[in-house]
C-alpha cells in the first residue's frame, strides 16, 4: 500500500513558552506626561522535535521608555508545535521561518497587549509583520557575510 505523499502543514499545539513583564520605575512612571518611545524586536527559531514535527518560537520584545527611563518591558515567547511532512527540503526552512511565525504572531500580539494592559498601561497594538521580507533580508545578510573578505 502506497503512503500518501501529499504535503502536510498542520498546527499541533500553540502555547506561551515564556512571558516576562517588568515595570522597573513604578509607581513614578505612571505620573509621566510624556508619551513613551516604543521599540519592538522580533526573533524566531525553529527546531525539529520528532519525525516531521517542529517547534517554532516567536519572541516579541516590546520596550517603552521616556528619556533614559524604562516605562515597561514585555517579552513573549509564543511557541507552536507544527507537523510538516512530505515537503521538499528547500521549502522546509521558508515554512519554519515565514509560515509558522505568521501563525504565531496574532497570539503573541494578543499576549503583549494583555500584559501591557494588566500592567496599567494603554494597550499596545503591534502592527502586522512581513516575515517573508525578514527572511529574505536575513538570507541576504548571511550571503553578504559569506562573501565578505576575511580580515
Amino acid at each position: 500500500m502506497e503512503q500518501n505523499e501529499q504535503p502536510v502543514f498542520g498546527i499541533e499545539k500553540l502555547y506561551v513558552r515564556d512571558l516576562s513583564l517588568e515595570v522597573p520605575n513604578a509607581p513614578e512612571v505612571f505620573l509621566e506626561q510624556e508619551a513613551p518611545q516604543v521599540t519592538v524586536q522580533l526573533n524566531s527559531t525553529g527546531r525539529g522535535v520528532g519525525d516531521g514535527v517542529f517547534e517554532v518560537v516567536l519572541t516579541v520584545t516590546v520596550t517603552a521608555a521616556v528619556a533614559e527611563k524604562t516605562v515597561f518591558l514585555v517579552e513573549v515567547a509564543q511557541a507552536g508545535v507544527f507537523r510538516i511532512q512530505n515537503v521538499p527540503e528547500d521549502q522546509l526552512e521558508p515554512l519554519i521561518a515565514i509560515a509558522c511565525p505568521n501563525v504565531l504572531f496574532p497570539y503573541a500580539r494578543e499576549t503583549v497587549s494583555d500584559a501591557v494592559t494588566r500592567a496599567g498601561f494603554q494597550a499596545i497594538l503591534l502592527q502586522p509583520v512581513n516575515f517573508e521580507a525578514m527572511y529574505v533580508q536575513r538570507l541576504q545578510e548571511m550571503q553578504a557575510a559569506a562573501e565578505a573578505p576575511i580580515q
